[in-house]
């Protein structure tokens, strides 16, 4: 047993591909460009209702560190089984709000696994096909929000009603009302982020009037649809 513990052990050690410098650096040059190109689809593109330029800045730094991850790994099969243990106590704590904040990290992280991998035409194919999506799909939606608007209510102690008793008030005076984030502490603090449609200033009116007296402290904000973080 000793001798074959021995053997792994040297397999282990002796299981060191070098490293190409010339191609790392290409490959981190092109994960750098190409997260930056991501990040500008993603500020003008995203649905996101958070900071979506904020948020987009971390993609250069979350691909380019996965790019060098997967390139000192795959050299070494020790590393990768150092790195599985090292994964194992680290923990993704960031908050995440809606779907496609995921998706795009999502995206971010498979660019630097295929440039750590040395697949640099499948990724930037790949990236490219993404993005011509991510922007049609943009377009397609735009025709049926031109009119809305971006409606986020706020507050402590709405009640025991809470997001029902906003919705409830936002369907009598909009047209269309759709639920797109919605948020509760343990304080008792509410958020709802809406995406509604008033046919009439006068409506809209009505609607803050109504909303103003389910709370003192509720806060109410409106944003163009079209508008961009």
């Amino acid at each position: 047993m000793a001798g074959i513990a021995e053997t792994f052990q040297d397999f282990l050690v002796n299981q060191n591909a070098p490293i190409d410098l010339v191609n790392f650096v290409i490959s981190l040059v092109l994960a750098a460009i190409l997260s930056y190109i991501l990040a500008k689809v993603y500020i003008q593109y995203g649905t996101s209702l958070s900071n979506r330029r904020k948020f987009a800045g971390n993609f250069v730094l979350m691909t380019t560190t996965t790019t060098l991850i997967i390139t000192v790994v795959k050299s070494s099969l020790a590393l990768s089984l150092g790195l599985v243990g090292a994964l194992s106590i680290v923990r993704f704590r960031a908050a995440i709000k809606e779907p496609e904040e995921l998706a795009f990290l999502f995206l971010a992280i498979s660019m630097g696994l295929g440039f750590g991998a040395d697949q640099w035409l499948v990724t930037i194919v790949a990236f490219v096909i993404i993005c011509l999506l991510i922007v049609a799909r943009h377009f397609y939606y735009k025709k049926e929000e031109d009119h809305n608007l971006y409606l986020t209510v706020s507050g402590k102690s709405l009640g025991e009603l809470g997001l029902k008793k906003v919705v409830e008030v936002l369907k009598k005076h909009c047209d269309s009302v759709h639920l797109k984030r919605f948020d509760k502490s343990e304080e008792d603090f509410l958020e709802a982020s809406f995406i509604v449609d008033f046919s009439s200033f006068e409506k809209l009116e009505k609607a803050k009037e109504e909303l103003n007296k389910l709370s003192k402290s509720i806060t109410i904000s409106y944003l163009d649809s079209n508008s961009s973080y």
